[in-house]
This record gives structure tokens, sequence and C-alpha cells, in this order.
């Protein structure tokens, strides 16, 4: 099912583990994302065209597609993996831990980027999944050129999202601004998308139109 999440929030900081080590694995800067996950995508890129010698074009072909395909991705997840709860104590946690905290802390700046650790936890799980899928069908060598701009994709939204918490509105995004500010404050079973509104066109979830204004 998914979750009811609630629009209550808090000003402060989330506690997500007691243990003061896992705690801290939970927090991240920008500094520290940009130097480890900017080093992460050019080794990915270096990685396809000279060491697994994909064509240019083909990669350029991938990774392009790969950063539009991220944006349909964005919005699933958020929409069914980080808003689905049930009575299961494990699954509760687990919205908790993903998402749960952020809609009660909405500003820990700390935790408005995904940490190293479990982020590259997660990208090693994502790539096994597209590699086997890749394989499947395949053509497994197109891994390479699709996962630096999925990853590329993600990065991107997740220091837009967290401009969208932290940073006025510039004029040109003041829409994406407040689209995911109603998701947060108003229609939190709305409004999945945060780098782009056309997802929640097409699903059926955009807000009303007067809550733009």
């Amino acid at each position: 099912m998914e979750a009811k999440v609630t629009t209550e929030h808090h000003r402060g900081t989330a506690t997500i583990f007691k243990n003061s080590f896992l705690e801290s694995l939970t927090k991240t800067s920008v500094k520290q994302n940009i130097l480890v996950y900017g080093m992460i995508v050019v080794l990915l890129i270096y990685n396809a065209i000279f060491i697994q010698e994909i064509a240019p074009l083909m990669f350029m072909g991938l990774f392009v597609f790969a950063l539009f395909f991220w944006t349909l991705a964005e919005y699933l997840l958020h929409r069914y993996v980080f808003h689905w709860i049930s009575e299961n104590k494990f699954v509760q946690r687990f919205h908790f831990v993903m998402h749960g905290s952020h809609h009660l802390y909405p500003r820990d700046s700390e935790r408005l980027l995904m940490p190293p650790v479990p982020g590259i936890i997660m990208a090693t799980i994502l790539f096994s999944i597209f590699y086997l899928i890749f394989t499947m069908i395949g053509y497994p060598l197109y891994t390479w050129g699709f996962f630096p701009g999925f990853f590329l994709g993600y990065l991107l939204y997740s220091f837009l999202h967290r401009a969208t918490h932290v940073v006025k509105p510039p004029k040109r995004f003041k829409y994406l601004w407040r689209h995911h500010s109603l998701h947060h404050y108003k229609y939190p079973d709305k409004a999945f998308g945060v780098s782009n509104t056309l997802w929640d066109r097409i699903f059926g979830t955009m807000p009303p139109k007067k809550s733009y204004e």
C-alpha cells in the first residue's frame, strides 16, 4: 500500500540510528558529494569509452537516454518505494530511514543529499540490476554506457532537490520549487517529481492548478 505521509514537519535534525558511527554515515555535505560522486562519474565515463571501447556515438546515445530514463525512475521510486509502508515493522523502519525522516525534518541540511557510503552501495545494486537486464537482452556492454548517464541524472536531481529546500527559488525554476513544496506541506500523495513535472502530468498526480498561483 502507498503511505499516507504526514505533512507534519519539524525543525532540527532527525535521529536515524542510536549508534554514533552508523548515524555519521547518514550525513554528508555538498563538497563531499561533489568530490566522491564526481570522481565516480568521471571514472565511469572513462571506463566506458577507453576501456570498454564503446563507440562515442553509441555511448552518447546510451548516456542521454539514461539521463531521461532517470526522470521516470525518480518518479517511480519516490511514489512507490519511498512512499510505501505497511503494518510490517521492517517496512516502516525502511520508510523512515529512506524518506520518512525527510518529511518530518525537511530542512535537515546534512541529509538532503545521499551520503557516499549508502549511496555507493545502492549504486552497486542498481548497476548489477541493469547489467542483468542488458545481459538478458544480449547487450551487457551497454550497461557501461547507460549507467554513467543514469547516475549523473540522479546526482543532478539530488542537488536540485537540496536546492529546493535551502536556496531561494530562481525565477526560471520557481515552478519546480513550488511543486516540491506542495508535496511536502500540502499534497504528500501528489507532486512526486522533483527535477520535472512530466511524469506527474502523465500519471495524474499533479496538485490542483490553483495551488501554483
